[in-house]
């Protein structure tokens, strides 16, 4: 059987350092003699499960660890479970138990070093870079053995959607990058042309043909084909890395790009410098034939440099930027190639390795995320087979790996610290200190331990990067970016901890160190009130004309987001509250100007856009509440009343809102198909009502979200998995596991406190 194991380092590996003894850190290992028979049935009975109800729910319910936690704890769900009936009120009891029920098994879920381990992925595209670049190197059999090739092609296999084809993620249509790089994937692993369980290669290929064969593929796909020697680098346009060698105030310069974009530009442009290909194995061969609809060595590749499906063409790209590609691919790559600006191109490679390194080094080799770890991994193995870089990254590929009921999966890098500081915050907000003490002095320290505590190495800003100490990261402190809103969350989480009893939830962190915090916090606001997620603006005009792949328009743009600057907004007003004499004026320049940021963010509808989560339900929570904690109302202020509006007239008639993820990409509120709730979104509104003050209005539209909730709620008080619920760069949908325990328990802990107290319902609180 798979067990997680949680805060291990390696077992000693040389290749392997942490920055804070690797709490945070969780991996998978396959334990041969591991858990009971009828454990393993009970596993066996989850995948099975999954598999039979593939096509309905998308997103599993990431049982292993669950049932490995719970195990180990011997937890079993002492509380009655509760319902209320047609006509019924809620009563403070009713409420209270369902709500003590998901304190009590949430809190069994946390990992001993304090934080609550989760699946974050859904995406199609990351895992089959990563098999690619083990078996070009020779490590594949090594980092994945038997087992875990099992499981990789499991998850292949659960997530083929009925046409034959892979989304862009799990729930999405089929496209030709996640179809042609899982078709590889599986390839890679051993299936053969007709192999697979459910004849998956053939209708995998089947679609690819159907649909004019790989070469439409969009351009990181024809990069990482051309890599793996399926694709000639001349049917690609140019990453030169010359643009490295620019003076950094030219709009061009990869340092004035969004960090995310900026991480994958380095080693591909170092690739497509060195024109890498990997071995040209039988394999390969046979690949060059199931893949196009004409012979391989008859393709004309500078016809195909622009071609992308109409299945992935979410963004098109703009003329101009066709045309600077055409010039650098016609004239300057050709000029540039030649004696004697060749040695320039050396001196660019070596200045973008230089980069590269820089940033390994500073992530303890996890990479900002993982489609850049698969490239940079490659990129050190190119440079030096048996150097010390690769090996370095060879030893964090499991940070990045995940075992649920449906497989193996590659995450975006972990979720920890996230998922912790919500997880913590809505166990604070049940009042149960006497019932959860030791769950949130755990955690707590975790927080404390997770902060990062020094800014990037040497001269960070020559390497453009900005500060990061006092900040919190997505994922663990090793991983090393900074982020607004997990910083805002992580500082609200030890602010709200400094107001009890230490000898309850452990000591207080350190004035210096929440200083540290806001300090992170004031950087990362723009001169229109919004706050950047992880660098402050400095996009240039430069790279605005430009979307250098067809699934993002933001990629390159360094945004401001709604969810980050409201997140600011409630971490700063509780840091002026205790701590009122620093800073004083910044602070409050900053939450005035977030406000009028939020303000005029919001839509026509009253919704704001949520860039994190899907989406308008998710970006209008975030935006009340950071209305409300800046002391607007839905009496002095419009935007409050118009986000009511908007939340109140979506609601379904069970008492709870679904959106689509549709909405994301589409940017328009689409609700889900049949009318369907999702709980966590439910969760997500009830909370937004709240926070206006809906509860002394009109409880009713707050009463029956809270009776769905409640009735949701199943035997162990865990609540069931749904649609997928969170997003990033607006097409690319996100599994957060644990969000389904984390919303549905906050707000009914939250409508404990601001509904049923207030209301004729039930009993007062008291």
């Amino acid at each position: 059987m798979w067990k997680l194991k949680v805060a291990d380092g390696g077992n000693n590996d040389p290749y392997i350092f942490s920055t804070n003894n690797f709490i945070g850190r969780q991996v998978w290992e396959f334990v041969p003699d591991y858990g009971t028979r009828e454990e393993q049935a009970e596993v066996e009975a989850a995948r099975e499960n999954f598999w039979e109800n593939r096509h309905l729910i998308k997103c599993n319910s990431d049982l292993l660890w669950r049932i490995q936690f719970l195990r180990e704890k011997n937890f079993k769900q002492t509380i009655p479970q509760v319902k209320v009936g047609d006509g019924e009120e809620i009563t403070y009891e009713t409420a209270k138990t369902a709500m003590r029920r998901g304190a009590h098994l949430f809190s069994a879920l946390q990992a001993s070093d304090g934080h609550w381990p989760a699946e974050i992925a859904g995406p199609l595209y990351f895992l089959p870079p990563l098999v690619m670049c083990l078996y070009i190197t020779g490590h594949l059999d090594t980092v994945f053995p038997a087992e875990y090739r099992r499981e990789i092609l499991r998850y292949l296999y659960c997530h083929q959607n009925e046409d034959g084809g892979w989304g862009f993620h799990i729930e999405g249509h089929s496209t030709m990058i996640s179809t042609t790089l899982n078709y590889i994937c599986m390839r890679i692993l051993g299936e053969g042309p007709d192999g697979g369980r459910d004849n998956a290669c053939a209708r995998g290929r089947k679609w690819i043909h159907d649909r004019g064969g790989v070469t439409s593929i969009p351009s990181w796909g024809k990069t990482w084909l051309s890599i793996f020697g399926l694709f000639d680098w001349s049917g690609s346009n140019p990453m030169p890395p010359k643009f490295w060698l620019f003076p950094s105030f030219l709009p061009i310069h990869p340092g004035n790009m969004l960090c995310y974009c900026r991480m994958v530009y380095m080693p591909m442009s170092y690739l497509y410098g060195r024109r890498f290909v990997g071995p040209i194995t039988p394999l390969v061969l046979e690949l060059r034939e199931e893949l196009f609809l004409q012979p391989y060595n008859e393709i004309n590749w500078k016809k195909v440099r622009h071609l992308c499906a109409k299945e992935d063409l979410y963004y098109p790209h703009p003329l101009i930027q066709d045309l600077m590609w055409d010039t650098l691919y016609i004239f300057t790559e050709p000029l540039l190639t030649g004696w004697p600006f060749n040695k320039l191109r050396q001196k660019a490679l070596e200045v973008t390795m230089k980069h590269i390194h820089y940033e390994d080094e500073n992530s303890r080799y996890i990479t900002i995320g993982c489609v850049e770890k698969s490239l940079c991994m490659l990129a050190c193995w190119v440079e030096n087979p048996n150097g010390d870089y690769f090996k370095k990254h060879l030893a964090r590929i499991p940070d990045y790996l995940w075992v649920g009921e449906d497989g193996i999966k590659m995450q975006s890098f972990g979720s920890q610290e996230w998922d912790t500081a919500f997880a913590l915050q809505a166990l604070l907000a049940c009042n149960l200190t006497n019932e959860i003490g030791p769950t949130l002095k755990k955690g707590h320290e975790y927080v404390r331990e997770s902060q990062v505590k020094d800014n990037p190495s040497s001269d960070f800003k020559s390497m453009f990067r900005h500060i990061s100490k006092g900040s919190w990261t997505f994922a663990d402190q090793d991983h090393g970016w900074q982020v607004s809103d997990c910083t805002a969350e992580g500082l609200k989480c030890c602010l709200l901890f400094s107001l009890m009893p230490s000898e309850i939830v452990g000591a207080k962190m350190e004035p210096g160190r929440l200083y540290d915090s806001v300090n992170i916090l004031l950087s990362l606001q723009s001169k229109n009130g919004g706050l950047a997620a992880w660098e402050p603006e400095q996009l240039q005009n430069g790279w605005r004309c430009s979307t250098l792949v067809n699934f993002s328009q933001t990629l390159l743009l360094s945004m401001k987001y709604v969810e980050c600057t409201a997140a600011a907004i409630q971490a700063l007003v509780l840091f002026k509250k205790l701590y009122p004499g620093h800073r004083k004026k910044e602070i409050q320049n900053c939450i005035t100007n977030a406000v009028r940021f939020i303000e005029d963010k919001q839509m026509p509808d009253g919704s704001w856009y949520g860039s994190w989560g899907i989406c308008f339900t998710y970006g209008t929570w975030f935006a009340l509440g950071g209305l409300a904690a800046a002391g607007k109302t839905n009496k002095n202020c419009l935007a409050i009343r118009r986000g009511v509006e908007f939340l109140l007239k979506s609601q379904r008639d069970d008492g709870g809102w679904g959106e689509s993820y549709a909405s994301c990409p589409n940017e328009k509120y689409i609700p889900l198909e049949g009318n369907r709730s999702n709980l966590v979104q439910t969760a997500w509104a009830l909370m937004g009502l709240l926070h206006s003050g809906q509860a002394e209005r009109d409880p009713t539209p707050l009463h029956k979200a809270a009776k769905l909730l409640i009735n949701s709620q199943m035997e162990d008080g865990d609540f069931p998995q749904q649609e997928i619920t969170g997003s990033f760069m607006k097409n690319c949908m996100l599994h957060y596991a644990t969000y389904r325990n984390t919303f549905p328990l906050w707000a009914l802990a939250e409508y404990m406190k601001n509904c049923i107290s207030l209301s004729s319902v039930g009993e007062k609180l008291k």
